[in-house]
């Protein structure tokens, strides 16, 4: 029976894994880009380096990770950290295109346009996840644990709300998140957005 245990940086190596089989919109993107790392250096493992207590991984019988939540409880915060201490230690692998204009040039754009105010969402909702589980996770109720153990630990820290954005091909991920009694909130043209209020 797979568990949930906190994160632990032994698990770093195995975030990168589990977040690039399931970044195409829940699908695995390994090949899209010419270095997979790129989808773990942007939406995971920064917040495990920031935030090693706002992360939780699903673990198999076999120990190995098959699935992950990690998160900030202050976006322009954490946005603020990307931009002076994460982001630049990583130029010299993705450097920026002048014109960005292939999908993996927009994305290592998004990487070197992170700051503080950037997040429309942020004001309201100060509060972000990413959430990442293989499929052979599913059915199992993994997911729900996972969300309702981080929503726990952001109401007891006092945050007021979070917010995620998601790719809106992902309508399995939008289902889930609705059935989570998570609302959907303004979005960029081309993204999907969902948010939740903690009780005070």
């Amino acid at each position: 029976m797979s568990r949930i245990r906190p994160y632990r940086p032994s698990d770093r190596a195995a975030l990168y894994e589990v977040c690039v089989k399931t970044a195409d919109a829940g699908k695995d993107a390994t090949g899209i880009f010419s270095d997979d790392e790129l989808w773990g250096d942007l939406f995971a493992v920064p917040y495990v380096e920031r935030h090693p207590d706002l992360a939780w991984v699903v673990e198999s019988d076999d120990e190995r990770v098959i699935g992950y939540i990690v998160a900030t409880d202050d976006t322009d915060a954490f946005q603020a950290w990307f931009r002076d201490e994460w982001w630049p230690a990583l130029a010299a692998k993705y450097p920026r295109a002048a014109d960005p204009s292939s999908r993996e040039e927009k994305m290592v754009e998004y990487g070197y346009r992170q700051a503080p105010g950037t997040d429309a969402l942020a004001a309201d909702h100060p509060a972000h996840l990413h959430i990442d589980l293989l499929p052979e996770t599913q059915g199992q109720g993994l997911g729900r644990r996972l969300i309702e153990t981080l929503f726990a630990e952001l109401t007891r820290r006092g945050v007021s709300a979070l917010h995620l954005g998601m790719d809106p091909k992902n309508t399995g991920a939008a289902a889930f998140y609705e059935r989570l009694g998570m609302t959907p909130l303004p979005s960029a043209p081309g993204g999907q957005s969902y948010g939740v209020t903690f009780p005070r």
